[in-house]
């Protein structure tokens, strides 16, 4: 069973999306703003981060840097900033994939299945 963060300040996003993936099989924990994000992070590292970039406190991209300055684990954006600038900029500071919202629920799944099978053929060639 994989880990995932649910980091995003909508709640009834994180609620509906966190119902999804649990249906997928997935552990789920959820944090609303970008400083619980990364104190759950050290906690107990996940198998996939799922991040919003407009969040209250530190935003996205933010979060983003500061993971990868201690850790590869693959990221998600989905966030509804969809300017290709934005899109550019996510990837560059880190991100695996970037989704717009609205976004389609089972194309989500599919994207992180895809990453989450790479990364693991990444770690046990």
């Amino acid at each position: 069973m994989h880990y995932v963060l649910l980091v995003d300040d909508e709640e009834p996003l994180r609620a509906s999306l966190s119902f999804g993936l649990v249906q997928e099989g997935y552990k789920v924990t959820t944090a609303g703003d970008g400083v619980t994000a990364l104190e759950l992070i050290k906690q107990k590292m996940p198998d996939l981060i799922i991040l919003d970039l407009m969040l209250p406190q530190m935003d996205g991209m933010e979060v983003c840097w500061r993971i990868r300055a201690f850790s590869d684990v693959p990221i998600l954006i989905l966030t509804a900033k969809d300017h290709d600038a934005d899109k550019i900029w996510g990837l560059k500071a880190g991100a695996d994939d970037y989704v717009t919202k609205p976004f389609n629920l089972r194309e989500v799944l599919a994207r992180i299945e895809a990453i989450l099978r790479r990364t693991k053929r990444q770690n046990h060639p």
